[in-house]
Parts: C-alpha cells; sequence; structure tokens
C-alpha cells in the first residue's frame, strides 16, 4: 500500500535548504544542520572519518558494497551552508542502493571563502580520492591480471552541482574516463542574471526563489563572474563539453530550473555525450531528501541505484566487499 504524502511537511523541510536575503548565515547553517542531521545513520551504514588531500571528509560504508566502486558526494546549501552531518542520512540512502562508499567532503563555504574555495578543495580531494582507489586496484589484482580500473561517482545537487561541473572541466580526458558517472541532483546551472529565477515575475515553484539565487550567488562570487562556466556551467565551451562523463540528472517536474537541465542535456548530447533528465511529475527541489514525507524519494533513489549499479550491459555489477580498504591512503589523517 502507497503511503500518504506530505506535501506541506516535504516543502517546509526543503525550504531550509535555502538562503535568502533574510537569512543570517550561522543561523542558516545551524537550521540546515538540525532539521537534515540524524542521530543513528539508516540500513547499517557506517561511518568513519578520513583526510583527503588536506580536505577532512565522512565515508559512509553501506554493509554490502562494490570494492572498486567509491562515489563523491558535493553538498548543496547555496555555497553557504551544508555540510557531512547535514547529509549523512540522505548519502547513507544512496550508499545503500548504489552499493558503494560514499565520501562528503567537508569544503569551504561562502561568504567566508568565496569562489574558487569550493572547487579548489574538491579537486584536492578528487586527486587523493583518484590516486588511492588506484593503488588500491593494482592491490588487490593478482599477478598477471589486467589492473581494473575504478569505478568512480561524483554526485552534487543544488549548488553543489555547479562545483562538480567545475570540477570536469578542469580534468584532463585521461581523468574523465575513469569517471564512470556523474549525478546531479536539482542542479543549479545558471547563476546569470538571465536566469528564469530573476527574469520570471511570477515563479510557480515551491522552494527556489530568485532572492534565494542572488543571495547565494552574491555571497559565492562576484556578479561578473555569473556567466563564466565554472560558476555556470551551462555556458560552458565547447571544449569543455568534449568527452563529458555519462551524466543521470534527476529533478522534479515543478522546479523552475528545469529549462535549465534541458538546455544542459542537450548541449552535451550535442558534443556525443551521454545525459539522461529523469524528471519526476508534481515534484519539488530535492524532493529525494524528504523521504519521510514523500513516496516518490524513496522510488528515485531507486533508480539511482539501478543506473550506478547497472553496466553498459545492463547486468549488475559484482564486484563485492564489506568495509573500506583504506589501509593504503597516501596521507595521513589529521
Amino acid at each position: 500500500m502507497a503511503m500518504n504524502n506530505d506535501r506541506k511537511g516535504a516543502i517546509k523541510k526543503l525550504r531550509l535548504l535555502t538562503y535568502n536575503s533574510k537569512s543570517n548565515v550561522e543561523a542558516f547553517r545551524k537550521k540546515l544542520d538540525e532539521a537534515f542531521s540524524v542521530a543513528i545513520l539508516p540500513n547499517g551504514v557506517e561511518r568513519t572519518e578520513h583526510n583527503y588531500g588536506g580536505i577532512k571528509c565522512d565515508i559512509l560504508s553501506p554493509e554490502i558494497y562494490a570494492s572498486n566502486r567509491v562515489m563523491i558526494y558535493i553538498h548543496g546549501g547555496c555555497f553557504a551552508g551544508g555540510s557531512p552531518a547535514a547529509y549523512r542520512n540522505f548519502c547513507s540512502s544512496l550508499a545503500t542502493k548504489c552499493f558503494c562508499r560514499v565520501i562528503i567532503p567537508e569544503f569551504r563555504l561562502a561568504p567566508e571563502h568565496p569562489y574558487p574555495a569550493a572547487i579548489e578543495d574538491i579537486q584536492s580531494v578528487f586527486r587523493a580520492v583518484f590516486t588511492e582507489e588506484q593503488i588500491n586496484s593494482s592491490l588487490n589484482t593478482e599477478k598477471g591480471e589486467k589492473i581494473a580500473l575504478p569505478e568512480i561517482i561524483i554526485a552534487g545537487d543544488g549548488s553543489g552541482a555547479s562545483v562538480l561541473c567545475a570540477l570536469i572541466f578542469n580534468l584532463r580526458d585521461r581523468y574523465r574516463a575513469c569517471i564512470k558517472q556523474l549525478l546531479l541532483f536539482s542542479p543549479w546551472l545558471n547563476l546569470s542574471q538571465d536566469s528564469k529565477l530573476l527574469t520570471q515575475r511570477k515563479i510557480s515553484d515551491e522552494v527556489m526563489t530568485g532572492d534565494v539565487l542572488r543571495r547565494g550567488s552574491s555571497d559565492y562570487t562576484f556578479s561578473q563572474n555569473t556567466t563564466i562556466p565554472f560558476v555556470s556551467p551551462l555556458f560552458a565551451e565547447e571544449e569543455q563539453l568534449k568527452h563529458f562523463p555519462p551524466v543521470f540528472i534527476q529533478m522534479g517536474k515543478k522546479e523552475i530550473l528545469l529549462d535549465d537541465a534541458k538546455a544542459f542535456r542537450n548541449r552535451l548530447i550535442g558534443y556525443g555525450n551521454k545525459c539522461e533528465l529523469d524528471v519526476w511529475d508534481d515534484m519539488i527541489f530535492m524532493f529525494q531528501m524528504a523521504d519521510e514525507f514523500l513516496y516518490e524519494s524513496h522510488l528515485a533513489l531507486d533508480k539511482v541505484g539501478k543506473i550506478v549499479t547497472e553496466d553498459e550491459a545492463g547486468k549488475e555489477a559484482v564486484q563485492i566487499e564489506n568495509k573500506p580498504k583504506l589501509e593504503h591512503s597516501l596521507f595521513v589523517d589529521a
């Protein structure tokens, strides 16, 4: 029997992910953490801490996972809020559905640390994770066998999706080739003055507003930077979009930013890349994080898990392990 949805409860909670001109940054961060943090992680997921490239990270490990698969999750929060604590519950569900470890970096936030601080931190994390996974793959390969490449997945939501794309724009093709999948949830792809959030007088979006985008972007960077690809991925040039890793975008049909996602998908496909846009009827910004209110949240993450765990032939990956292999880390814990 399907559960009864509480849409009003979901909207009230998800609005805590947004930051506007009336918000105090410290109060915003505190309320966000309080609303989304949990005392016990679901499904038997275990949490450890580790430094990757000098950045403190959460590592979430489900009871069963593919040993060669790891996800880096770049949280949203309008560039000014969000934390591993606030995203542990959501990312634990992702870890379970995708049968992989999930790494959540505690990157620097605006306005204390504006653009490009977050991008620099995520780049450091990626380099360290990539190197460690390469070493683990070689250590766990029998002599004479071909070394299996690690499956690296990079995911992000809202403003975190902007940071995610900036990371990819900065990567050489040989590193891009090692990324199995990019997952974008309700992405911020256009922070410029042309954004529909800023140009449309009447907005039907129940969570996002023009004030939210304006405050988040102004704390993050100067207005003249909002049309550069590293801030607004929709403005990426041809060379930045060529040889892009496969992209899966998931969002609600009620989101005003949906048109930006459609335009980004079309540009990626136009340059020969794979991109699937998964739109959920009547759903709202980051509905996946309101699973106690919306049944569709569970179904949406089921679909994400299927995208990640199936190979190109449609068969599930089978390299199963228990607990992460971090004993060969190149970096010393703080």
